[in-house]
């Protein structure tokens, strides 16, 4: 049955007298320390976004999800909505066990009862939900080298919101936007999903499709977990917060929505389009390539620009809300104005900036016309963004034990503080061992941990402006990857690979490592019995063997100048 948009839809969470109840219980529960992207899934679990689910999916719920896109009960949904946990915490846990879901603080936010506990076949998952098993898509990487193993399902009983202490007046429930609309006598609404700042092409177009439905606006930006990259949400809610009154008061309302993204391109806009019901919209507008996650390994797009539209209209039925498919707007410098892409009058010129050429006029500080965007949304774009030569970065070195990194890694060091202007931190590997990770060992699982410390210590340098220096061997591509993320949410992320032979390497054998490796007195020793994944695109390669240190070092010194980096002159 099809609520109206303005009936209360139904809600996970429990009196406060139950929740008291719970909370008292929980102690004696097995506790899970929920991750960002299950924060945001529980947090539309509850109140009610994620309708008609009642909890993280079942393995049957979970099977018809992936293959067929529906729910046991036949009810159409597109995504699937898992606990993953470790092979740790499932092992001791049976059907009929409840746990408490904890936020990063602690703090239980909901009780589940784990009805169904299985090893999903991640490959299929990403085939079937993603539409290729590749590396190169944000949410497959996710799958295969963050989530966890195991996969839990059952019913959630809601006990507390989680807390956010920014933008508080945006943030709305379902429920509180059904009653908004309610109170202000909107029965049409046509909602804008966007994770990127509103430029005027954007506003152009919310203006059309508002107009062709006959409908108020609501601008519904996602400020959960978007694609890494991406601009942070508090840049771009002031972005949105400075251009607000370019709209009619009385026509248009700003609410933030705390959706974990996946970027699953034409399953994700139908997963858009049921929570956009949910949140009691009428209309929806879909993109050109809507949430698609950009090039595959192969180099293209992982979706048609309008299969997303094409899927949205086979269901549309289903999903409860009408789509406004969305026009590409260009600005003709003949009319100064914005047409859409196919109504360009014949003759004029075309004028567009890119996302890649907006970024880059950001890093060089170069002018962005007004045509393109407002001035408050510059203003608040190069508030984050400053010209590269003023924004913190980190060079991370990666290669064998012997290749040179920390050698080369300690001359850059001296040259970059000989040449003043930030604060430059080495952040080498035995280092590194003697003060953060001393408890550790060197399997693989410790030497993730110990590389992904160093990342995040990196990212803090990187994000207050000053320069890191990583050198670890750091031989697995999926950690490196996870350590590009986090340092390029602040600043620059330079990988340079130090690919000295494992014949020279060996050779050179300061410390007798190899020796011992070979006569099998170190285990898992990297290069000889543990394999090192050598970096497909670094920023920069150097070979030391017939290189000095001083040579070695101005290499990288050059690649930091040709990226904007730095000034040598």
């Amino acid at each position: 049955m099809t609520l109206s948009n303005h009936t209360p839809i139904p809600e996970l969470y429990v009196s406060e007298a139950a929740a008291a109840a719970l909370k008292d219980d929980a102690g004696q529960m097995p506790s899970w320390d929920l991750t960002p992207r299950q924060i945001c899934d529980l947090e539309l679990l509850m109140n009610g976004g994620f309708n008609p689910l009642r909890g993280f999916l079942t393995e049957a719920d979970y099977n018809g999800v992936v293959n067929d896109m529906r729910l046991e009960s036949g009810a159409l949904w597109p995504m699937p909505i898992t606990l993953d946990v470790s092979d740790t915490f499932a092992e001791g846990l049976a059907p009929g066990t409840d746990i408490a879901l904890r936020d990063q603080e602690g703090v239980i936010l909901a009780i589940m009862s784990v009805t169904d506990k299985w090893v999903p076949n991640k490959a299929v998952e990403a085939e079937k939900v993603f539409g290729a098993d590749d590396l190169a898509h944000p949410a497959v990487n996710y799958l295969h080298n963050v989530a966890g193993p195991v996969y839990l399902g059952g019913p959630v009983k809601g006990l507390a919101a989680p807390t956010h202490y920014d933008f508080r007046a945006r943030r709305n429930t379902p429920n509180e936007l059904r009653a908004m609309f309610k109170k202000l006598g909107w029965s049409r609404i046509v909602a804008f999903q966007t994770r990127n700042p509103l430029h005027r092409a954007h506003q152009e177009l919310t203006f059309r499709a508002a107009r062709e439905a006959q409908a108020n606006l609501l601008i519904h930006p996602v400020v959960g977990m978007t694609k890494p990259g991406d601009v942070d949400h508090f840049t771009r809610v002031r972005c949105y917060e400075a251009v607000l009154d370019k709209y009619p008061a009385a026509t248009t309302n700003l609410s933030l929505l705390n959706l974990a993204m996946r970027m699953a391109g034409p399953r994700e806009a139908v997963w858009h389009g049921l929570i956009r019901a949910n949140h009691g919209v009428t209309h929806f507008i879909v993109g050109r390539d809507h949430a698609g996650p950009g090039k595959n390994s192969a180099g293209q797009d992982f979706y048609g620009p309008y299969d997303a539209q094409t899927l949205f209209t086979q269901y549309k039925d289903e999903i409860g809300v009408e789509m406004v498919d969305f026009k590409h707007m260009v600005y003709v410098q003949e009319k100064a104005q914005y047409f859409p892409a196919n109504e360009v009058p014949e003759g004029t010129t075309v004028l567009d900036i890119s996302g890649t050429e907006l970024r880059r006029r950001l890093r060089e500080g170069l002018d962005i016309p007004e045509w393109f965007s407002f001035p408050e949304v510059v203003q608040q774009l190069r508030r984050t963004s400053p010209p590269r030569a003023q924004q913190g970065f980190t060079v991370f070195f990666t290669g064998l034990s012997g290749s040179g990194k920390s050698t080369v890694a300690n001359a850059l060091m001296v040259k970059l503080m000989e040449m003043g202007g930030r604060p430059v931190s080495l952040l080498d590997g035995d280092v590194v061992r003697k003060h953060l990770s001393s408890e550790l060992g060197f399997s693989k699982e410790h030497r993730d941990i110990n590389i992904k410390r160093i990342g995040y210590v990196a990212s803090e340098i990187t994000k207050n402006g000053g320069i890191a220096i990583c050198a670890p061997i750091a031989p697995y591509t999926a950690t490196r990857r996870a350590v590009r993320e986090m340092v390029e949410a602040g600043g620059a992320f330079v990988e340079v690979h130090v690919a000295t032979p494992l014949e020279e390497c060996e050779r050179r054998d300061r410390k007798g490592l190899y020796k011992l490796a070979r006569e099998g007195k170190i285990k898992e020793f990297t290069g000889i019995s543990d394999p090192y994944e050598e970096p497909t695109t670094p920023e920069l390669r150097v070979d030391t063997t017939d290189i000095d240190v001083d040579s070695a070092a101005h290499q990288v010194l050059l690649k930091l100048e040709g990226m904007g980096l730095i000034g040598l002159t």
